[in-house]
This record gives structure tokens, sequence and C-alpha cells, in this order.
């Protein structure tokens, strides 16, 4: 399986592609900014795109996918219960003092327990409300699973919950019930900074450990 993770914009995003050697179909997660870029990537790998999928509507991780969609002709899909954050783009834009990214037709809603093809392989939608409405994480089922969990679960943290439609409660539920009861060596790449595991943060992270 090739899996690139390329942090993008003012806010380093990881924009990841995942992709099947064999058949060289991929998926691209949060393609936020730097298109060519990613392109590029996708490029070197000969990989062609079956899908561009967003763990939730935020503009570092959705800015680039009108861009990407025309490059590869691709479907763009997010959970419904953000698209009103995607269609509020350029106010997002006005707030971090950036220009507004174009925003595109979505072509589909992610739904809880879809499963995304691409070559032999699958991206299972995992909804993990609480950083915003309609946040997402996606898993790979593998010998050692994969788990893409957005702006969800980070290295040592969870995402913030003080921005639009964002619920504490929630985002610890979302982790307790849909990601921690993944096996312990489940690699886990988050929307912002290093990869971890269900394990470390099940056993170390401060907003998880049970007092």
């Amino acid at each position: 399986m090739i899996i690139e993770t390329i942090p993008v914009g003012m806010l380093m995003c990881n924009c990841i592609i995942i992709g099947d050697e064999a058949t060289k179909e991929a998926i691209v997660i949060d393609p936020g900014d730097e298109v060519e870029r990613i392109s590029a990537l996708l490029d070197r790998h000969g990989l062609r795109v079956r899908a561009i999928v967003a763990t939730h509507g935020h503009i570092d991780h959705v800015g680039g996918i009108a861009r990407l969609k025309e490059l590869t002709g691709a479907p763009a899909m997010m959970h419904e219960a953000d698209v009103p954050m995607y269609e509020n783009v350029a106010l997002q834009a006005q707030w971090l003092g950036v220009p507004a990214p174009p925003v595109t037709k979505l072509d589909g809603y992610l739904r809880d327990a879809q499963a995304l093809e691409f070559g032999g392989s699958k991206l299972e939608v995992t909804h993990t409300p609480g950083h915003s409405p309609g946040s997402v994480s996606f898993v790979v089922p593998q010998d050692v699973p994969l788990v893409f969990a957005g702006d969800t679960l980070f290295a040592g943290s969870i995402g913030r919950t003080d921005l639009w439609g964002g619920s504490m409660e929630q985002i610890l539920r979302s982790i307790r019930t849909r990601l921690l009861p993944m096996p312990d060596d489940s690699i886990v790449l988050p929307g912002h900074g290093p990869r971890t595991t269900i394990g470390t943060e099940r056993a170390s992270n401060p907003f998880l450990v049970e007092k």
C-alpha cells in the first residue's frame, strides 16, 4: 500500500494519499492546500484518484478540494453535517485573514459505516463528531489497522471544541466509543502532527486517561 503524508498550508494540515500498488487507484484525504504538490506526488506514483474526501469542513482541510477535483475529475465528498461549514469557507478565510479558496459542488455525502473501495482495499467511514458536527475518521481494516483521525484525535491531545459546532462531550464520546475499542497497535495518522497508536493514546493521552 502507498501512503504519503503531506503537511500543507499555513496550519500544516496532513493531507494523506493512500493508494493501491497493484491497481494504482487512490483516495486523497484532506487536500487543504498546495494542490500542485499533491498532484506531483500522485503523478510520481502513477496514481488515479478514485475519491477526494474530507475528515471535516474546516478550511485547512478542504481548501484544495475544488482545484484537486478540477485536476483529477474525481468525486469530492464529506459528511453532510459539515457542508454548511464548507459552503462558508470564505468566512473561515476571513477569520484567518487569508484569500478564500474556490468551492466546488460535492458529489456525495459520507455516511457512517460506508466503505470506499480503492483497488483491493477499502476505506471505512466512522462518524466521530465533536471537533465539528460532521467530523469523520477513516479506517483501513487490515492486520494492523490504519486510522485517519482528522482533528478528532492527535498524538497526546484531542481536537479543539471551541469552534463552530464543537462539543467536548461529543468528541470524548466519539473517541471512547468509536476509536479506543480498536486494537492497541492500530496506527493513527492525525490531521496535524505525528502519527501515534491507539494503545499509546489510551495509556497516556491526558484527555483520555481515567483519573
